[in-house]
């Protein structure tokens, strides 16, 4: 297993805190050459979806010795939803991933055997119904950080937002990611949100679809504006 750069030989916790400014993990990549370009951006976390029903699953794309082989600064992510445990570390091993998101409706237990071996990021989809604080309380001591998307159908992404305002007033005491929709024009909306309580817990933003020309392949010239436009925070 590869080491994240915000992992230490303790445990990865210990430097969440040392970063300043907002993080951004752009997810659904299939190209070895746009990953080593939002690596120069300053980009920290790429995202590789092992997930066979989605239309960015990496594996159609490029192998796991191509994924193994990139290096830099930037975090490879993987992504997974209700896979088999051995099968989630052994593509850990094979693909040199530094952590893994979470996506399905896997148990706190379940997160337990991945996070005794690599970061975990657990997901959850978030609905207008949904309590969110009894949604996340037993995976507080299972993961390392969570994820909030938008509820739908399928376990993919929708590419819409959920209502941002869900998270109003909660404290999560939780390093979180943002993701669901965001877009290259939503910079004032995000600047808005950092503003907000709950943002004291925000780790990094998760874009993905709103950024392509096709699926999994980034439009980079949108990835860089709105990179710019963060950095005004």
């Amino acid at each position: 297993m590869e080491q994240s750069t915000y992992d230490n030989p303790q445990h990865p916790r210990a430097s969440i805190e040392a970063h300043r400014g907002i993080r951004v993990k752009v997810c659904g990549m299939t190209r070895v050459d746009q990953v080593q370009e939002l690596d120069a951006m300053g980009v920290e976390f790429a995202g590789f979806i092992f997930y066979p029903r989605s239309p960015r699953y990496v594996f159609k794309s490029m192998p796991a010795s191509d994924i193994k082989k990139i290096r830099g600064r930037i975090n490879k992510v993987g992504v997974f939803v209700n896979a088999n445990v051995e099968d989630v570390l052994r593509t850990v091993d094979e693909c040199g991933l530094y952590l893994v998101q979470l996506h399905g409706d896997e148990s706190p237990r379940y997160c337990e055997k991945i996070a005794d071996y690599v970061t975990v990021i657990k997901a959850f989809r978030v609905s207008e119904e949904d309590n969110l604080m009894w949604k996340i309380k037993d995976y507080y001591d299972s993961a390392d950080m969570f994820l909030f998307d938008t509820e739908g159908a399928g376990f993919g992404g929708t590419g819409k937002k959920f209502n941002w305002e869900l998270l109003s007033g909660l404290n999560i005491q939780k390093p979180f990611f943002l993701s669901g929709g965001i877009a290259p024009d939503d910079v004032d909306k995000l600047h808005e949100f950092q503003k907000t309580s709950v943002a004291k817990d925000l780790f990094a933003l998760d874009v993905n679809s709103k950024f392509e020309v096709l699926p999994g392949v980034k439009d980079m010239s949108k990835i860089s504006t709105f990179l710019d436009g963060l950095k005004l925070f």
